[in-house]
């Protein structure tokens, strides 16, 4: 995990403070969690006036958990960031939980991290929604340094503060939900921020030892894939897919697309 973390251009850094980990009593409680958007603000939109529809005859809390991955890829990154970071649906509660390519972008406009180990995981098109050709930038100045300052200008501090903000797990009594998952043979407390938003294999290879079912994207599906305890929504949005909701009602699962 530590090679793959460095060819994704995350590292562990002294000054990157660990994300909050939330417990959550859900009783009662109607749970949307949604899968990777990338980008896609017409999917999400959509998706979220089905979430809306299916909701609105259930009784008690409903809340959206967000499964991290807003950014890069495609083509609205900035107004996802948008919405997501003003008030939810009605009637709804939302969770927006960190992925990769959150905390890839925060290392790049606090300085962890290069303008081209973000390009190489697909921030043109972010730069893009901001308004900003990196091309053109590389051509009208001569260093990398000022490039990057006019990129770090031009991100709104709300949006750098949302990033901060994001959660990286949310721990229910049943369910865990996280943008990538976790290595089942470890507590919450001692999984690292790293495993969280990047594993694959270490935690695929282990789901036998899962206690609580986790509900996670990070690695696009063309179904909605559920092995064991483990419950993968990315359906691919970005790459021509669906956007994926996972509805969680009376320990009852059932899913909803855009």
């Amino acid at each position: 995990m530590r090679k793959l973390a460095g060819l994704l251009g995350l590292r562990k850094h002294a000054d990157r403070e660990r994300r909050a980990r939330l417990r959550l009593d859900t009783a009662g409680v109607a749970i949307y969690a949604v899968g990777d958007v990338h980008g896609c603000l017409d999917e999400l939109l959509s998706l979220e006036r089905a979430i809306v529809a299916d909701g609105k005859d259930l009784p008690g809390r409903k809340l959206i958990i967000m499964l991290g991955d807003y950014v890069d890829r495609g083509p609205a990154s900035s107004q996802v960031l948008d919405h997501l970071s003003a008030p939810p649906p009605a009637g709804f509660e939302r969770i927006c939980l960190a992925g990769n390519h959150e905390v890839m972008m925060l290392d790049y406009i606090d300085g962890r991290l290069g303008l081209a180990e973000w390009m190489g995981m697909g921030a043109a098109s972010t730069l893009h929604s901001y308004g900003i050709d990196p091309e053109r930038l590389n051509q009208v100045y001569r260093s990398g340094r000022q490039v990057d300052e006019v990129i770090r200008k031009a991100i709104p501090a709300a949006h750098v503060a949302f990033l901060r903000s994001m959660p990286i797990l949310v721990e229910a009594p049943r369910f865990i939900f996280v943008h990538a998952g976790l290595r089942p043979e470890l507590a919450i407390d001692q999984q690292s921020d790293d495993d969280l938003v990047l594993i694959r294999s270490d935690f695929y290879e282990r789901v036998s030892l899962l206690r609580k079912y986790v509900v996670h994207g990070h690695t696009p599906v063309s179904e909605p894939e559920r092995e064991g305890r483990r419950v993968n929504i990315d359906t691919g949005a970005v790459f021509g897919g669906r956007l994926t909701a996972l509805r969680i009602w009376q320990d009852k699962g059932q899913y909803l697309t855009n």
